[in-house]
């Protein structure tokens, strides 16, 4: 059940990434009208997946404006969440964003994943690269101490077909389409891809 704070954040995100957006272009501009279907709710299916213990950390790499971290930041008050992108003008407008929601539990850098040292419970991601690529890039940022009902590691929001993509991955994985979670139409082709490290 969510608090009457964290309902008040999710309605500021419209007003907030519209202001941004029309500054910094982080959402293409026909996408900004699906702001919560395409991109808050499609992050938050990563908290349908898994439900983080408070005292958690979550690396999301690649944020760009704030995605999946933000809406998960608000969904998971007692965790901390750490926005990492390679591209300055992105993350400034996720810092502009968790700054106004008031979200102590997010630290926003300007890096690449390359250059990330600290150690994570998970790392998150959208589709910024192949999942092997990913894996091979933030494997040194996983944490060996377990916390949660699932082992630490890699949670990426995929979209169509992973067969080619997955036939690189010489390990185990679990592949959960998003519209075990949401039914609407625009998830047909959505996944989560887990994998434990």
């Amino acid at each position: 059940m969510l608090s009457e704070e964290q309902v008040a954040q999710f309605a500021m995100l419209d007003g907030l990434y519209r202001e941004w957006n029309s500054k910094i272009n982080v959402i293409s501009r026909k996408d900004i009208d699906n702001l919560y279907l395409h991109h808050v709710l499609h992050s938050l299916s990563i908290g349908k997946y898994i439900h983080f213990t408070p005292g958690t950390t979550i690396l999301d790499v690649g944020t760009g404006g704030g995605f999946p971290g933000i809406p998960l930041a608000i969904l998971f008050p007692e965790c901390h969440f750490y926005l990492i992108d390679s591209i300055g003008k992105k993350i400034r407008v996720a810092t502009e964003v968790a700054t106004a929601l008031g979200l102590a539990n997010v630290t926003c850098t300007h890096r690449n994943a390359k250059e990330e040292r600290n150690r994570y419970d998970y790392v998150v991601s959208r589709a910024v690269m192949t999942a092997s690529e990913l894996l091979q890039l933030v494997q040194k940022n996983i944490s060996r101490t377990q916390h949660n009902a699932i082992p630490n590691g890699l949670i990426c929001l995929k979209g169509g077909d992973l067969t080619d993509e997955l036939a690189h991955l010489h390990r185990w994985y679990e592949i959960t389409p998003i519209t075990d979670y949401f039914t609407h139409p625009y998830f047909e082709t959505k996944k989560i891809l887990y994998i434990p490290c």
